[in-house]
């Protein structure tokens, strides 16, 4: 069951505002995926919260309802060669910027999620730790992202599937340690990052 939660809508009270996140940071492979979704008054949700404190039904049941009533929603992402080129924290930025690129309503204000972030467009912005367990619009922007990023890992899972990444979604648990191990990173993996850790049975 769904706990009922009480995130705040609006930031500003005034202005078009649009909340950005990002997924798959801490991965081993695939993406970072990110999204941006912006909401209005008449966006009832008290279920959305930090995607992290949801699970993958959860999750999927609230991605249809933020789809179906946000004013506007993106979602981007940036490949592991580009992560590996930019680093991890340029490359979650740089889809944030991406995610905001398709957006066909322009924001007025943009609320991010964590500590970091490059201007944008001459729209000003507000760095948010925790922000996703804070702001709907933040939340909302975590969940469809999870989600997209989740389901694009259950897909390439069925080509790779000794990394368990349809469990574990790129993350370093024992499984995708042992299958990196034996059988060493794919095309998927992110060469910049450390690969191969002692792991105990």
């Amino acid at each position: 069951m769904i706990t009922e939660v009480k995130l705040s809508k609006s930031f500003s009270n005034s202005l078009i505002e649009v909340g950005c996140d990002e997924v798959g940071r801490g991965c081993l492979s695939g993406p970072v995926v990110a999204a941006a979704v912006i909401i209005d008054q008449n966006f009832n949700q008290n279920f959305i919260n930090d995607s992290k404190k949801l699970t993958f039904k959860q999750r999927n049941e609230l991605d249809l309802y933020i789809k179906n009533n946000a004013l506007d929603y993106a979602i981007a992402e940036l490949s592991p060669e580009f992560i590996d080129k930019h680093n991890i924290l340029q490359a979650s930025i740089h889809a944030m910027h991406l995610a905001l690129d398709q957006l066909k309503i322009r924001p007025e204000l943009i609320l991010v999620d964590g500590n970091k972030f490059h201007p944008y467009n001459y729209i000003p912005h507000h760095c948010i730790v925790k922000g996703d367990s804070k702001f709907l619009s933040i939340a909302a922007a975590s969940i469809i992202a999870k989600n997209y990023r989740d389901n694009l890992m259950i897909e390439l899972a069925k080509d790779f599937p000794e990394y368990g990444w349809d469990k574990n979604f790129g993350y370093c648990t024992k499984v995708h340690q042992r299958a990196l191990m034996e059988h060493g990173p794919t095309m998927h993996h992110r060469k910049s990052f450390k690969l191969i850790y002692n792991i105990e049975d």
